[in-house]
């Protein structure tokens, strides 16, 4: 596919598919780059899928959950397909193909379950009565929300707007569509409301070496009320979302994930970062399908994942 065609399906993903998230869509465009590859070597093909990731994270899209499930996508499908094409099926480029092919399939469909084990292990931390507190709009956060009121929990969510493309906004009507009782708050009124919320529960971007995360701009000083209130701060997050950085301060997060492709090739002069990121000491628990884990843990679950 020549990269034209390739920012085209994705942008055509993420324009017809509201469920679908950046980093997901960039998996679909990789297994049909993968399909109509016309590389004869291995080392062709993984260098056409290489610059084919190059090509979506070019676009003007959020980064962080494409450059992490591409990384994750690239190792699993090449390396454990080819140990496998190796050692059984005497070095055949076309087996090869059609295995990595497979593992490709198999690694979407766990991303696709990966949501709904994530909603259930949340479902009971909803407690009748209680209040929380969300920031923009995740889709594994909302999710959750729907599990929680399929079981017939009572609670009330409080949802920023989220500035400054108000997805929060987004959220809230979601919210009401499937009957959730919620509140839309200004971005300003976090602290005001933190009082009165059991909780706040956010989505995620990415998740960092070191168990903090990367999200929508505003969560870092969500999370900072939060623990001043002393209030717990949860994170749902997919393990594709895990990536391999470990900043120490705002400024170690790379301008690529802060901002869109549009926006560097003009200057950054005096442009709001899209998102921040947030150390994980302001983090209680994280939801993944890999489990429920502390910060700590999560360095450990991207060894298991890179093996």
């Amino acid at each position: 596919m020549e990269r034209r065609e390739i920012c085209q399906f994705f942008d055509q993903i993420m324009k017809n598919e509201k469920e679908v998230s950046a980093g997901m869509a960039a998996i679909r465009t990789l297994m049909k780059v993968l399909e109509h590859s016309k590389s004869e070597t291995v080392q062709e093909l993984k260098s056409c899928l290489e610059k084919g990731i190059e090509a979506i994270r070019s676009m003007d899209h959020p980064v962080t959950s494409i450059a992490s499930g591409s990384e994750l996508f690239l190792r699993f499908i090449t390396l454990a397909a080819l140990d496998t094409a190796v050692s059984h099926l005497n070095n055949s480029f076309a087996e090869c193909k059609r295995i990595m092919l497979h593992r490709g399939k198999l690694f979407y469909e766990q991303l696709v379950a990966a949501r709904g084990k994530i909603a259930k292990l949340a479902n009971n931390f909803f407690t009748d009565g209680c209040k929380i507190l969300t920031h923009s709009r995740s889709r594994v956060v909302l999710l959750a929300m729907k599990e929680a009121m399929e079981n017939n929990k009572i609670f009330h969510v409080y949802v920023t707007h989220s500035a400054p493309n108000n997805a929060g906004k987004e959220m809230y009507e979601d919210l009401k569509k499937l009957g959730v009782p919620c509140t839309l708050i200004l971005d300003s009124a976090v602290g005001y409301i933190l009082e009165q919320v059991d909780m706040v529960m956010i989505g995620a971007e990415g998740v960092t070496e070191s168990g903090g995360v990367i999200n929508k701009i505003g969560t870092y000083t969500l999370a900072m009320c939060a623990k001043e209130f002393k209030k717990p701060f949860y994170v749902l997050a997919e393990s594709f979302k895990f990536i391999r950085i470990y900043p120490l301060n705002q400024t170690d997060l790379p301008d690529e994930f802060k901002y869109t492709a549009a926006t560097r090739k003009n200057g950054l002069k005096d442009e709001h970062p899209l998102v921040d990121y947030t150390p994980p000491h302001y983090i209680n628990l994280l939801f993944t399908d890999l489990g429920i884990m502390t910060p700590s843990a999560v360095s450990d679950e991207l060894i298991n994942l890179y093996l």
